[in-house]
């Protein structure tokens, strides 16, 4: 099929049959960058709240001033466009105005998780080629070897921003953010400030936000959309909450931030819902809530829908800039679509050929319109392979998200056409985590799959064939990929096979793979012992039900067999019974039945706290587990509240 006929098809078919829904065109600021919006709030309202984080508040006048001081300082070392400059910094007030600095000198933000492994942080600083890092006193002894500037963020003198740098052009870079790449390394995605503006201006209408709400935003800055929860806010003048890291993560107190920020919305990963559900949160009646990161599931909608007061699902890759499309979920009787088109994006459901399929039929989502990024950094025979011309675009460029669809009426997801997977929101390529395992020398052959666990979320599975002298234990296997790899993609449980399943042209048969199991998991390395005391029984007991195993040991590492933070939640919840009050935390700092027995019996007395916790631990002793569940008061299996 020639081009020109291939333009038609896909001008006519637009949305596999839904052509009105690529009529998207609206009006934006187009010659602005992504800082003179926040600048335009400065000058409109400079005493209006701006951002709280745990160093305090901002007015949009103190926030301008931070941030004009931090561009003087970077400028001054000669920072202007294109000048990727790193951020390593904690979850603060000050963080937003590190982030604004960068761009009013001109340069384009590159955000690293101090959470990251020094190797992973090294790589993404040589790859970049970032001429400096903005970081704290706190954490500058964290970062590795660097042949930029180190500039501490605490000695940047306060004061006016200077000199005003080189003029920054809406087609300049705004942030670089590197996602998971299948050669084993992973990629930076370059985002000009263009794209960023026309998404923001459309977010401010579908889902909506005004100068009057307050967003909590709970997402760490190396994931694409922190850039909504961090930056909507300042382009509308509307306050932006940052929660802590420990805050994100604990659903208790979480809960506890939701209400005392008076937050009106927040957006997270289906992961963070499903913990908030878990922990038996009540909801919260004026919040609207954004989901996306990974599909949203309709069981999880549908318990999720009634605690708040709208329900978004939203959708996009990294690729084109945070969310592409938006669908208000009100019915909840299957899996949502993921949405129509934001502003300026046009959607094609395409074959293997880049021809239009019919309506109803599947096939890969691509996305054309004002947030397509620049491409791969440094990466041009990849960029040329996903960044490809749009059929009847007049030269613009559409991508190829790998993702499956079905078109017609609305899109649905359905899952991707390669190995790339999304766990707790974030963007996994397999091939990275297998390419890592590979490198072990205990390893002979390797394969990841992500599967569903028993509490609704996905997790990895790593499948190993050994080397001669065979595996070390888990715990080894885990310290020696979270030294190169972000613990998201750590798999959760690790199986050893005698061979790997093929298919009969000899690939491996990933459909094949069994479901981790105890007799098929790599061995924790701990001789089993048995409970000693009626609270280690019940620790043990709870442990092993919401892991879906048949029996742990008082010095078994629950980590090392599976446990996420949902599955924490549920124990927490259940163990609230015990008048026991624990934080996310203080369960993974204590891994085992036996250490969480310790943490238990050494917390601060309060009246009728032993004699209660003595009662329960008597009435619960020698129940079975559905009757043990019972008396706990667990949640349900999936993991949410009734």
């Amino acid at each position: 099929m020639s081009a020109a006929t291939r333009a038609e098809r896909v001008a006519v078919a637009g949305l596999a049959g839904v052509p009105e829904w690529n009529r998207t065109e609206m009006d934006y600021p187009r010659h602005l960058c992504l800082h003179q919006l926040v600048e335009a709030q400065a000058a409109a309202a400079p005493d209006r709240v701006a951002v709280e984080g745990g160093d305090g508040a901002l007015t949009y006048a103190e926030l301008d001033r931070r941030a004009g001081a931090v561009a003087a300082g970077l400028r001054a070392r000669g920072i202007g466009p294109e000048s990727r400059v790193a951020i390593f910094v904690d979850r603060s007030a000050g963080m937003l105005a590190a982030l604004l600095g960068v761009l009013k000198a001109g340069g384009a933000y590159l955000p690293l998780d101090p959470a990251y492994p020094a190797d992973r942080i090294a790589y993404i600083l040589e790859d970049s080629g970032a001429r400096a890092v903005l970081t704290e006193r706190a954490l500058a002894g964290a970062l590795p070897a660097f042949a930029g500037e180190v500039v501490l963020l605490d000695e940047i003198p306060a004061g006016d921003a200077g000199a005003a740098g080189a003029p920054v052009a809406p087609e300049n870079l705004a942030y670089v953010i590197y996602t998971s790449g299948s050669t084993g390394k992973p990629k930076g995605v370059q985002v000009p400030h263009r794209a960023v503006v026309n998404f923001l201006h459309a977010m401010r209408e579908r889902p909506g936000l005004a100068a009057d709400d307050v967003l909590l935003a709970v997402t760490t800055l190396s994931f694409d959309i922190a850039g909504l929860e961090l930056f909507l806010p300042l382009a509308v003048g509307a306050r932006v909450v940052v929660a802590s890291r420990e805050a994100a993560a604990d659903a208790r107190l979480l809960a506890e931030r939701i209400a005392s920020s008076g937050a009106t919305a927040m957006q997270a990963t289906p992961a963070t819902w499903r913990m908030l559900l878990a922990s038996g949160w009540g909801g919260h009646p004026g919040l609207r809530a954004l989901c996306g990161g990974e599909a949203l599931d309709g069981e999880l909608a549908r318990r999720l829908r009634p605690q708040v007061a709208e329900l978004w699902n939203l959708y996009g890759p990294t690729e084109t800039t945070i969310w592409s499309t938006a669908q208000r979920v009100d019915a909840t009787d299957g899996p949502p679509p993921i949405g129509r088109p934001i502003g300026n994006t046009r959607v094609y459901v395409l074959d293997d050929a880049l021809d239009p399929v019919p309506p109803g039929v599947e096939g890969e989502l691509c996305i054309a319109g004002d947030g397509v990024a620049r491409g791969y950094l440094h990466r041009p025979e990849l960029t040329a392979e996903r960044f490809v011309p749009e059929p009847g675009g007049g030269g613009a460029t559409m991508y190829r998200t790998g993702d499956l669809v079905r078109g017609g009426a609305e899109i649905r997801y359905l899952g991707r056409i390669d190995h790339q997977v999304k766990v707790r929101g974030f963007r996994i390529e397999l091939g990275e985590i297998e390419a890592a395992l590979a490198r072990l020398p205990a390893v002979r052959q390797a394969v990841v799959a992500a599967r569903e666990d028993g509490t609704g979320e996905r997790a990895l599975a790593a499948y190993l064939v050994a080397e001669p002298g065979g595996l070390p234990p888990v715990g080894e296997l885990r310290a020696a990929l979270a030294a190169e790899l972000p613990e998201y993609m750590v798999p959760s449980a690790f199986v050893e096979l005698e061979a790997l399943p093929l298919t009969p042209n000899g690939k491996t048969d990933r459909r094949a793979l069994p479901a981790p199991g105890d007799a098929a998991r790599v061995r924790t390395g701990a001789e089993y012992l048995a409970p000693r005391t009626s609270l280690e029984e019940v620790l043990c007991a709870t442990w092993a039900e919401v892991l879906g195993v048949e029996r742990i040991g008082v010095r078994d590492n629950v980590i090392d067999l599976g446990a996420h933070s949902v599955m924490a939640t549920q124990v927490i919840t259940r163990l609230e019974l015990l008048r026991v009050r624990l934080s996310l935390r203080a369960v993974f700092d204590a891994p085992t039945p036996e250490e969480l027995a310790r943490t238990i019996l050494s917390q601060e007395e309060t009246p009728g706290r032993t004699e209660m916790i003595a009662g329960i631990l008597k009435k619960v002793k020698g129940m079975s587990a559905v009757e043990r569940s019972a008396a706990l008061g667990a949640r349900p299996a999936a993991g949410g509240a009734p």
